[in-house]
């Protein structure tokens, strides 16, 4: 977090930077843990943040809320969130099931838009975890994590451009061609964990 961050998230910001620092040993812990019992690791990466002072805010005045530190991490999901990236489909909801089965914490909600995309293409798999808070007014904190393929982070990374960015030249044909390549991630994900799997029969 930079110094705007901590301003804003005050007395709070160290409980944020436990919470994610926590959550990221657990899941290194599970991944090692499998990875121990001859399990290949299904994560190629993982990168996490705590939300920024200026896109909580925004988000927050979107939504209609007051823009206050308890507002944020009372009724975000995402003020910690956390992404796990693979390379086929199949370990991201492996990668689910050892989410599921952790006594760490408690899912909240999970959000399939693999299965279910958006209307604009989006793909990936919400976890809501309630990480439990110890020695805080917080009873717990809701983190959110995102998995998916490297093919569906590369493709959101361009639709976060175009939908935060100001005065695109053709931004209706570039959401239009976005949507196209959605299209064919995936059925290219799908086609390689074909071949991944009749690989390792």
């Amino acid at each position: 977090m930079n110094k705007e961050d901590y301003l804003f998230y005050g007395a709070y910001a160290p409980i944020l930077e436990i919470a994610e620092n926590t959550v990221l040993e657990q899941i290194d812990a599970i991944l090692k843990k499998n990875v121990n019992e001859g399990v290949h690791n299904p994560a190629e990466y993982i990168i996490s943040r705590v939300k920024s002072a200026d896109s909580m805010k925004e988000k927050l005045v979107r939504k209609g809320m007051d823009t206050d530190v308890l507002s944020a991490i009372k009724q975000m999901n995402d003020t910690v969130g956390i992404r796990i990236v693979t390379h086929f489909i199949g370990d991201v909801y492996t990668i689910s099931d050892y989410l599921k089965q952790s006594d760490a914490w408690t899912i909240e909600e999970i959000k399939d838009y693999i299965s279910n995309p958006k209307p604009n293409g989006y793909r990936s798999l919400h976890i809501i975890l309630k990480m439990p808070l110890h020695g805080s007014e917080l009873d717990f904190l809701p983190v959110e994590i995102q998995i998916r393929t490297i093919a569906m982070d590369c493709w959101a990374s361009l639709e976060h451009q175009l939908k935060y960015k100001k005065n695109i030249p053709n931004a209706d044909l570039i959401a239009t061609e976005l949507k196209r390549c959605s299209d064919e991630i995936a059925s290219t994900d799908l086609s390689m964990q074909t071949i991944r799997e009749m690989l390792a029969k």
